[in-house]
């Protein structure tokens, strides 16, 4: 499929380079705050990817920001506290987090390059990838406790895991910026790059990922994330289940050839 033929939406942009599609939030002039409807284009976007024949996906923000949050413009003109409340119950229910559990079970490889600010639900959209890439002028931010809410978009869930429960704590409670490099250093993330080297190697990133034996590159992706809440057995068992899927595939075949012959393997994600 060409990107003529792609859908186009409100508030971001979807393109495919290759057998890697882009999602790009397209909301510079607001630093590209999420209001519910980007979260209901990019769960509109994640439909067309096999149409378009992707292989991997990355996902980065228009201009100086990735994400700054979700759009908060018209909340205070809620009539009531309860209000505000159910309205932000009534988003993320119906629109953030169904999102957020669809990228989580996409069969393909995500790439985030993080090229600005990734605040609050912009946080954890930047986090839900397998390989989060950032600036070194970006930074992560979960502002939440300054405006008297608390994180959302799996934060809670994602922090505890990636960094553990004291910078989880850190990072929630005292609501300060974790540079790009910081976050490297503990994990949080893949790597900083230099800004200028942002795109190009985010995007080799993807290639290579989309160029690998995609079926095993999502068995492993779905392997990672349920290992997270499985005992040791259950993982032993799932690691055998999806083996024998990935054992009957096409680039498995090619693999074992190629090892045999001694060349580089060709995937073709079949």
């Amino acid at each position: 499929m060409t990107d003529a033929a792609l859908p186009t939406y409100e508030t971001i942009r979807l393109h495919a380079q290759g057998a890697v599609a882009v999602i790009t939030l397209n909301r510079p002039q607001r630093l590209n705050a999420a209001p519910p409807q980007m979260f209901a284009d990019i769960h509109a976007a994640l439909q067309q990817l096999p149409a378009i024949g992707a292989r991997a996906l990355l996902i980065t923000g228009e201009g100086r920001a990735f994400c700054s949050g979700a759009d908060l413009q018209g909340r205070a003109d809620a009539p009531s506290a309860t209000s505000r409340g159910a309205n932000a119950y009534k988003a993320l229910t119906e629109v953030y987090s169904p999102t957020m559990m669809a990228i989580s079970r996409l069969n393909i490889p995500v790439v985030t390059a993080v090229n600005g600010v990734a605040a609050g639900i912009g946080c954890s959209l930047a986090l839900a990838s397998d390989f989060a890439v950032a600036a070194r002028s970006a930074y992560f931010l979960e502002a939440f406790v300054n405006i008297g809410l608390v994180p959302d978009g799996g934060a809670t869930w994602m922090l505890t895991r990636l960094v553990g429960k004291a910078r989880a704590t850190e990072m929630m409670m005292l609501g300060e910026r974790i540079p790009a490099e910081k976050a490297e250093a503990w994990g949080l993330i893949h790597k900083a790059v230099d800004d200028a080297e942002l795109m190009g190697q985010a995007m080799a990133l993807a290639e290579r990922l989309a160029a690998g034996p995609t079926r095993a590159l999502g068995l492993m992706r779905q392997g990672i994330a349920r290992a997270l809440e499985q005992s040791y057995a259950e993982a032993l068992m799932m690691e055998a289940t999806h083996q024998m899927i990935a054992g009957d595939s096409a680039d498995a075949r090619e693999g074992g050839m190629a090892f045999l012959e001694r060349r580089k393997a060709v995937f073709k994600g079949e």
